[in-house]
């Protein structure tokens, strides 16, 4: 069975198809070319020794020269065009297949910008890094060829040396090949934590731990070092050994040569086509960096291959029937590694019920809102919307039917618009008007057409553009803390026009506010993974350990 890793490479190869025949053709010919110069100046000696005859050859160098200088300029424009556009279709298709995956993506960002960034280029390499070696055999197989023609014992001096070179190539090959592959695996990790602490740079400097997170970013900077400093002594090394195997086989083959010449089995011109030609077969060390290229693309190439063979999140064809908007979540365990986030939840939300999700820090609200939403599948049990699994709802539907907000929403978009509707039919200004975004968006300069990287945003008010993103939900609202960054009166108001939906659609709302969990329908109490309680919040309130969840301001207030 083939590796994922290969499989990857291969299909990089393939999708470099329609360039790699001229890169291939622009290759052979450039490589004729240069195995005809060698022997067309040798009739030129030989014509100037003789003392006629020397135009034809003269000419005949200079188009050949000519041809030379085009070939290149072909190669150097398709190997560029061919990366270039694997590049963009690999990348393409990374990003595309991580955003199906979704948030149960195993890779850190950092990680996966390198992967998609630079790995990315070098994996697109594949295609003319594979050409190039197979295209580099025909010097050295020309050159044997043609001085076997002017003397078969140059060919013998030839092949002596050139298996030396051969021998230097295959144990670079091998060695760089693993040096490489760490390299990249180590700036993934860095590129990670350097990804984690810009995300959080204002907590960093707020808690003076500047110096700290510096020392954690770069703990691996000596090993990324090391390895950086093995593949250069990899390298020197092998071009070290590939510049005493070269000289040798030039050697060999003039001294062989410089011997038929004196017993007059070749001439001048002949010796010094056989000098152009050990040349160029002592050329295969110069190969080294080809080698290299071809080891780094394959190790990228691996690592784009484990970003693909994670699994996206399938979805079935069924839609909703007219329903409430019931939410049924049945036995539902999630794990994390070792430890059990939840644990055998079952609860049933009413069609067009307000619920409040309430419990300690790492009680399961985040997951059990995820889970609802299907942005994280459980490891056993199921989550049904008016008695239709969701994991058989057809992609659309889904997405129709459940909207989601969170405590720190990610806002895309070319515009505030944009940003609030993402795509969906429905009225934006609307969806702003409710959730109390109008407000701060109609003071933009241009409103809801101002682009979103020129929109000063507070926290609170990045909050509303993403509860309005999420109000045009057509079942159910699923919020996660998605109001704790808003001020009190703009928080009591919003609260309120979450509660009082008149039924319109289920709302599961994650909260730490004693108000909005006294305005909902219901509370679930959640505590180590558990459901503890459904009931009322005028119910709940008598119990002690239920009020301390709030903590001693709310439980005064």
């Amino acid at each position: 069975m083939r590796t994922a890793s290969a499989t990857t490479f291969g299909e990089i190869v393939r999708h470099s198809g329609r360039w790699l025949p001229v890169i291939g053709l622009s290759a052979v010919v450039g490589t004729l070319t240069a195995l005809a110069l060698p022997t067309v100046f040798g009739r030129a000696v030989d014509a100037i020794v003789a003392g006629s005859g020397t135009t034809q050859w003269l000419v005949l160098s200079g188009a050949l020269i000519a041809v030379g200088v085009v070939v290149n300029l072909v190669s150097t424009f398709t190997g560029t065009a061919c990366v270039a556009g694997t590049t963009a279709w690999l990348r393409n298709r990374l990003v595309r297949h991580l955003l199906a995956v979704g948030p149960k993506s195993r890779f850190d960002t950092g990680d996966l910008v390198t992967r998609v960034s630079g790995n990315a280029v070098d994996a697109a390499q594949a295609g003319p890094a594979v050409v190039t070696v197979w295209t580099s055999l025909v010097p050295p197989v020309g050159s044997l060829v043609l001085l076997t023609v002017i003397d078969p014992w140059l060919a013998v001096a030839f092949l002596a040396g050139t298996a030396l070179v051969a021998v230097v190539l295959r144990l670079f090959t091998k060695r760089t090949a693993a040096v490489i592959s760490t390299y990249q695996k180590v700036q993934g990790r860095i590129a990670a934590r350097l990804t984690e602490s810009l995300a959080g740079a204002r907590t960093i400097a707020a808690a003076g731990t500047v110096h700290d997170e510096k020392r954690r970013v770069l703990r691996e900077l000596p090993e990324l070092h090391e390895q950086g400093q093995r593949s250069w002594q990899v390298l020197s090394t092998s071009v070290a050994q590939g510049g005493i195997a070269g000289p040798l086989v030039t050697v060999a083959v003039l001294g062989t040569g410089g011997i038929a010449m004196l017993t007059g089995r070749i001439t001048p011109g002949d010796l010094f086509a056989a000098a152009r030609y050990a040349v160029m077969g002592a050329g295969l060390g110069s190969l080294t960096g080809v080698f290299s290229r071809l080891a780094r693309s394959k190790a990228a190439a691996g690592r784009a291959s484990e970003v693909l063979a994670a699994r996206p999140s399938t979805y079935g064809d069924a839609r909703l029937p007219v329903g409430p908007g019931q939410l049924e979540i049945k036995d539902v365990i999630v794990h994390s590694g070792d430890s059990t986030l939840l644990d055998q939840v079952s609860l049933t939300v009413p069609g067009g019920a307000a619920v409040a999700v309430v419990g300690r820090s790492g009680a399961g609200k985040s997951v059990l809102a995820a889970v609802a939403a299907r942005l994280r599948e459980p490891d056993s049990g199921s989550v049904l919307l008016d008695g239709v699994p969701l994991s058989s709802l057809e992609h659309d539907e889904l997405r129709r039917a459940v909207g989601c907000a969170f405590e720190r929403p990610v806002l895309v978009g070319g515009t505030v618009a944009d940003a609030i509707g993402m795509g969906r039919a429905g009225n934006v200004r609307d969806a702003a008007e409710a959730t109390h975004a109008h407000e701060f968006v109609s003071r933009l300069p241009l409103g809801y057409n101002t682009p979103l990287g020129e929109a000063p945003m507070s926290g609170g008010e990045a909050q509303r553009l993403g509860l309005a993103r999420a109000w045009q939900a057509a079942r159910l609202l699923v919020l996660d803390d998605a109001t704790s960054s808003l001020d009190m009166v703009t928080e009591m108001q919003i609260s309120q026009t979450l509660t009082d939906d008149h039924g319109h659609r289920t709302r599961l709302i994650v909260t730490h506010r004693v108000a909005t969990a006294a305005r909902a329908d219901l509370v679930v109490w959640m505590e180590s993974g558990q459901v503890r309680a459904v009931a009322p919040h005028a119910a709940l309130w008598r119990q002690p350990e239920y009020r301390s969840v709030f903590g001693e301001s709310n439980c005064a207030a």
